[in-house]
This record gives structure tokens, sequence and C-alpha cells, in this order.
């Protein structure tokens, strides 16, 4: 079995692969200073909840958006497992060529995402990560990493408004009922969650002029979601065709055959 790693700036998730198929998956909050013991009762923890061993499992891949974060996390499965953990990043094969002015600047997020959902969709295609930031990730028919925009996530937006406002009180975001509301706190909700809405949506109608223009066949195009906000936000996008939750591991999991494996 293969554990994968994916450490974001507001949540991990940890998921087991038993070849293609992901069995379990763990969702924990990722907390700066965290120690290497720390994270070894949490892979514990995972693995009992699961049924599991930890001599179960073969090999770890880990990817990371927090750099201080990454050597805690090595830590903790070499503690544990008694193996090196696969860095995304250090050496690893994506296969997917990126056509950035500097490829080590983009996020390794944003790469296991496009790796993921090319192999799964095909292209041309546009993955939006609804996560603390919003993501969109451009990939052209030939599987080649075009860039895209990056976009403050919804829960920092939401939380500038309370910030920055006396009197607006803190709220939980949920689906509106409707954009009129009699209400400070559904008028809250509604505006901030119908105004991402056309924000992604805007995001979105720009990406597909450009591709347009470089000859992309946008008939062919998918635009696939993924990330903590994807079900609160995609099911009202015009454009949005595909929500996949789980493609951030199945990424992982990729370019770890197609690294380790022959």
């Amino acid at each position: 079995m293969l554990l994968v790693i994916d450490i974001g700036n507001t949540n991990t998730v940890v998921g087991i692969f038993e070849n293609e198929k992901l069995l379990f998956d763990f969702r924990l909050g990722t907390v700066q200073g965290k120690t290497s013991d720390e994270l070894r009762v949490n892979l514990n923890e995972f693995l009992h909840l699961n049924n599991l061993k930890k001599e179960d499992i073969e090999d770890v891949i880990l990817a990371s958006v927090v750099p201080n974060l990454i050597y805690s996390w090595q830590s903790a499965v070499k503690k544990f497992f008694g193996k090196k953990p696969l860095v995304v990043g250090e050496g690893t094969k994506t296969g997917m060529e990126i056509k950035c002015e500097n490829p080590k600047e983009v996020g390794a997020d944003r790469i296991v995402n496009a790796v993921a959902a090319y192999e799964k969709y095909k292209g041309p295609l546009i993955v939006v990560d609804l996560g603390t930031a919003t993501t969109f990730d451009v990939i052209n028919e030939k599987g080649q990493y075009l860039g895209g925009p990056i976009a403050p996530g919804i829960k920092i937006s939401a939380e500038a408004l309370f910030l920055r406002t006396a009197k607006l009180p803190k709220i939980e975001l949920h689906t509106p009922k409707r954009a009129i509301e009699k209400n400070t706190p559904e008028s809250m909700n509604s505006g901030i969650v119908y105004g991402y809405i056309g924000l992604i949506d805007g995001i979105i109608k720009k990406v597909i002029e450009e591709l347009e223009e470089k000859g992309e066949d946008i008939v062919k195009l998918n635009i696939v979601s993924t990330g903590g906000y994807s079900y609160l936000l995609a099911k009202s996008s015009e454009y949005i065709n595909i929500v996949d939750r789980d493609i951030t591991l199945e990424g992982l999991r990729i370019i770890y055959d197609r690294t380790v494996k022959k």
C-alpha cells in the first residue's frame, strides 16, 4: 500500500492507495510548529482507525505548500515507518512540461492537481482548486502546464470582511437561499458566496477566451473543481462541469508511479 500526504496551508490530507484504488483518507488541520512526534501520533491514529498496521505501508510520498513542515513530516515518516518519503519536487517525474518562466516557482499542489486531472480527463482543461487560496491551473491539449491565476480563497476573503468591519459578525458560510436577505448574517453570506461564484466564473471566462486565442478546442474543454470549498461553490458555477475532491491524492499516486515504478 502507498501512503500519500498532501500538506496544505489549512488542512493536511492523508490517503492510502492499494494499487490505483484509494482505500481511505483522513483530513487534519495543518499546524505550524507541530513536532515529528506529534505527527507520528496522527499517523498511528489514522492507521488504527482503518485497521491497518504500519507494516502494511510499502512506501510514502508527500507534497507540501508549507516549506517549514516538510522536515517534520519527513522525520515523522522515517521514525514511524523506517523509510524516507518521496517529496514532490526533489527529482520526481511528473511527466508534464511546465511552460512557465520559472517552473520551480509553481506550487507542488498545482502540479500534482494538473498531473492527475490530465491523466483522468485529458486536455484542454482548467483545474479550479477552492482551498485557502483559489488557483486556476490551465493545461492544454498536449498536456503542457500553462500556468493560471491565483486569487484569495473564499475563507480569506470572508475573514478580511469580519476583521475590518466593527459591526459585522463572523459567520459560517453555506449555500444561500436568495441574494436579497432580511438579516445581516444571511446578507453577508449571500454576498460572499454569490460574489465568489462571480469571481470564479469571471476568471474562467477570461481563461477560456485566451485558450481560444491560442487555438485550443474549447468544445473538448473540461473544468474540474477540487478543494475544501468545492462543495459550496462548484455547483453554482456556470462553467465547472466536474467535481473531483480526491484529485490531489490521485496526483501524488501518479507521480509516485512515474518516479519509482519501472
